[in-house]
């Protein structure tokens, strides 16, 4: 039975006047983006000003990102029967508010719970940008507007370390979340304004799906995070780390069985993975979550507390990643439209995972050196380009409109997660090997890491562990490659109707390939 719909008063069509929308959502969009970059590079002093270790400090972002991911397949629903408007402002309204929270913490714990409802914030919001690219621009026009919302993240991974830089070492690290205020306020103004009442589905919510997904990733990424600190034994009782691993695999598992069992519609519509490019899409972005997040932290820890850089100087280390990044999007944004997605995002990944081998290559405790460390990170800006549009345009690219909310939820959805599970397991792996390559093991790295500059005689081996760690970006960016080169040419005909292919290949060349 197909779901009841109704329009909201000034709903449009694919036909309307799309960009000045997008251009309203990708405010907040950027706002999101830019807070994540902000907090890597102020890890450190966030460290010391909260007297907290490395750990503590890195569940400041797995906070943030297990409360990001988990509500996604809920908030994409949300956007379908509210209208992606009145979410993504609801969602803003959160974020900006805890923003300000964030900043008056006066303690570790104070700033994790802050940053969850941060979290909960770019739930409500993200989603609904993807949804509008997908419900407001034709199939063949969205290469265009997925370059956007590329070259939106790659403008925000350089103004995100860079003006955090500036913020931690001029006002105090509660400044990267003060920011977020003003941001909030006008990007709350502008999509008021611009952003389009689109038309509503009728939804019913999965409320024991969202039970044991939430379950099940908490367990999963607690056991994963927290096992060094426990020694991969006892958590309490007779609860091991291993045993809370194997519940959240087990109760994931259930998730997905209730999925396909359950009455009524399910949260995680497994119906849409009979799309190969939706299912392959998915895993790859699973990766690149992966990839992205894990290899912020070694190369952040790396900068400040071996070579002695100001969070400003460690930021600026990145701007070449974020100059061919952003430079490129537009490029690759016209390409989506005429090339094989499988050339472009398998080159992007393995240039991406290329640039991470580079990076544990050449990190050395020489300061001398910094500067080769600039061509590993204009590597990863151009894989960047490549990656990010060819995979989001091509797996939302046969969803129907009424399905917009709910794949693009899954989707955001299966990014985060892969984001949650990178950072909980660079935080693991991080400790692992300060421990194996600290003198004292993990006693001397618990308090070299709130010290500043490590001394000289820790140095050596500080750095051994960081470029071990980038291993595990650069395996998660060559999984990814290896799923993107298993896309099909996108077909032709979806519930948008026949849409006329950009290249000129013949329909019987596209079954070939």
């Amino acid at each position: 039975m197909k779901p009841a719909t109704r329009r909201l008063p000034g709903d449009v069509t694919p036909a309307s006047r799309p960009w000045p929308a997008l251009w309203a959502l990708v405010v907040g969009f950027f706002m999101i983006l830019v807070d994540t970059t902000i907090v890597s590079v102020a890890n450190p002093r966030i460290m010391q000003g909260l007297d907290a270790d490395i750990n503590s400090v890195i569940w400041v972002t797995s906070a943030y990102l297990l409360a990001y991911a988990v509500p996604l397949l809920v908030t994409g629903r949300l956007g379908d029967r509210f209208g992606p408007k009145r979410i993504y402002l609801i969602g803003l309204v959160v974020f900006t508010v805890s923003s300000a929270w964030c900043g008056l913490a006066g303690s570790i714990e104070m700033l994790i719970a802050a940053r969850a409802v941060q979290g909960l914030g770019a739930a409500l919001l993200t989603p609904q940008t993807m949804a509008v690219i997908t419900r407001t621009f034709p199939p063949h026009d969205r290469g265009r507007a997925m370059s956007l919302w590329g070259a939106t993240a790659a403008v925000a991974t350089l103004v995100g370390p860079v003006l955090g830089g500036l913020l931690v070492d001029s006002l105090g690290w509660e400044w990267i979340f003060f920011v977020n205020v003003p941001v909030g306020i006008v990007g709350f103004l502008l999509a008021w304004r611009l952003v389009p009442s689109l038309e509503t589905h009728s939804h019913q919510f999965d409320i024991p799906g969202v039970v044991l997904w939430a379950i099940g990733m908490s367990c999963l990424v607690f056991g994963i995070q927290e096992g060094e600190t426990f020694d991969w034994g006892t958590v309490w009782g007779p609860v091991n780390v291993w045993s809370l691993i194997g519940l959240g695999v087990a109760v994931l598992g259930v998730f997905l069985w209730w999925q396909r069992r359950g009455r009524g519609e399910p949260l995680l519509p497994l119906r849409l993975f009979s799309d190969r490019n939706f299912s392959l899409g998915n895993a790859a972005i699973a990766m690149v979550g992966i990839a992205v997040t894990s290899n912020a932290l070694p190369l952040v820890f790396y900068y400040q507390l071996v070579l002695g850089f100001t969070p400003t100087r460690a930021a600026l280390q990145l701007v070449p990643m974020a100059l061919f990044s952003g430079v490129l999007a537009p490029v690759v944004g016209r390409l989506v439209d005429r090339v094989h997605p499988r050339y472009l995002a398998t080159a992007g990944l393995l240039m991406m995972a290329a640039s991470m081998l580079w990076y544990a290559v050449w990190l050395v405790p020489d300061e001398s050196l910094w500067w080769r460390l600039l061509f590993p990170s204009a590597l990863m800006g151009i894989g960047s380009a490549f990656t990010w549009s060819p995979i989001g345009t091509t797996t939302t690219y046969n969803l129907a409109p009424a399905d917009a909310g709910a794949g693009s939820g899954v989707y955001n959805s299966v990014r985060q997660v892969g984001s949650v599970l990178g950072s909980a397991a660079i935080a693991a792996l991080i400790q692992a090997r300060l421990a194996a390559s600290l003198p004292g093991g993990a006693a001397a790295g618990a308090s070299a890491e709130t010290s500043g500059q490590l001394p000289e005689a820790l140095r050596a081996g500080f750095t051994s562990a960081m470029a071990t760690s980038m291993l595990l970006p650069a395996l998660a960016a060559l999984a990814g490659a290896l799923v993107s080169a298993f896309f099909v040419r996108r077909t032709t005909t979806h519930a948008w109707g026949t849409v006329p292919r950009p290249s000129a290949a013949p329909a019987g060349a596209d079954a070939a390939r």
